[in-house]
């Protein structure tokens, strides 16, 4: 399948235009005076019926084609992270994204999560007029993610035919990362298994989240094949986002929760561990969880030995 095809009969979200008939002369140009009146109502109303924007995230509706044409209209986002949500869907849109980074696109991996009723559309990894179909319409399955490298292609979202668009929504939150992070987030052989002591100290350095706590509660949603650990923290050592908050009793801890698969059969226990783990598509997902003593070991012992990656206080 290829994307030249459906895109031949016009340019992105715009109709070919019609050749000038033959001996006809020009209308006559409308006065400076109208031109300028009728501008910034035209710019407005351009702005606001197709689609709302930013550079992180977009949100379009189909309703603004003709329901017989099949145009392809072009995205372009530069974050890091966000979103696109099309209501309606209704031809084909081209997710570009180009990141403000200096990472070569090759180092850089995109993931994109569906949203829970995202419907009316398949989504493709395109390259070169190829596609390779990523999602298809209605398969939902809870918390799937896919990845890809950024220099395999971009993504082109194709409306798939509808007798009844009106409760069609299509949407997608996308993340960039480095290789390493995204191998984090799904794709590790045993992701349930204890980590070595350099990956302990690794993930001390690099994760979105390091604390020293203790499990008050677990709850499982079998749904989306995850536990959703509860934890009561001691000490916040980093946290690149809001996951662990003051307790309200003001008692001096923070509290918060991570997740993790269902399939590590994750219980409540007693006693401290270091907990340290990253942040994908707003949700703070556990990687390394040591005891606390035994972190303690593993960093006095590289510490002799001048091998830790990063400092961290032990008090």
């Amino acid at each position: 399948m290829r994307v030249a095809a459906r895109a031949a009969g016009g340019r992105a979200g715009q109709p070919w235009l019609r050749p000038p008939t033959q001996g006809a002369s020009p209308p006559p140009p409308p006065p400076p005076l109208l031109l300028l009146l009728l501008l910034p109502a035209v710019l407005l109303g351009c702005a606001g019926a197709q689609y709302s924007s930013d550079l992180c995230s977009w949100k379009g509706s189909g309703l603004t084609h003709e329901a017989h044409r099949k145009e392809v209209e072009q995205v372009y986002l530069r974050c890091s992270a966000g979103s696109v949500e099309w209501m309606y869907p209704t031809g084909a849109l081209i997710v570009n994204l180009r990141p403000n980074t200096f990472s070569p696109s090759r180092h850089l991996t995109v993931c994109i999560k569906p949203f829970r009723d995202s419907s009316g559309a398949n989504i493709y990894l395109e390259k070169t007029g190829e596609l390779r179909l990523l999602v298809r319409d209605g398969d939902n399955e809870p918390g799937r993610v896919q990845c890809f490298s950024l220099d395999r292609g971009g993504l082109f979202v194709e409306a798939t035919p509808q007798q009844d668009i009106s409760r069609r929504a299509t949407g997608f939150q996308y993340e960039l990362m480095n290789g390493r992070q995204a191998l984090d987030l799904h794709v590790l052989p045993a992701p349930c298994r204890p980590c070595s002591d350099t990956e302990v100290l690794l993930a001390v350095c690099t994760s979105d989240f390091v604390v020293r706590g203790s499990i008050q509660d677990v709850t499982h949603a079998p749904e989306r094949q995850e536990s959703v650990i509860h934890l009561r923290v001691g000490r916040l050592y980093r946290q690149k986002s809001r996951v662990f908050q003051l307790a309200p009793e003001g008692s001096g801890h923070w509290q918060g929760h991570v997740t993790t698969l269902l399939e590590c059969g994750v219980r409540p226990g007693h006693g401290d561990f270091l907990f340290t783990g990253h942040m994908h598509f707003g949700e703070a997902q556990l990687g390394c969880a040591p005891r606390f003593s035994d972190f303690q070991r593993m960093y006095r012992d590289a510490e002799e030995r001048g091998l830790n990656p990063c400092e961290i206080g032990m008090e």
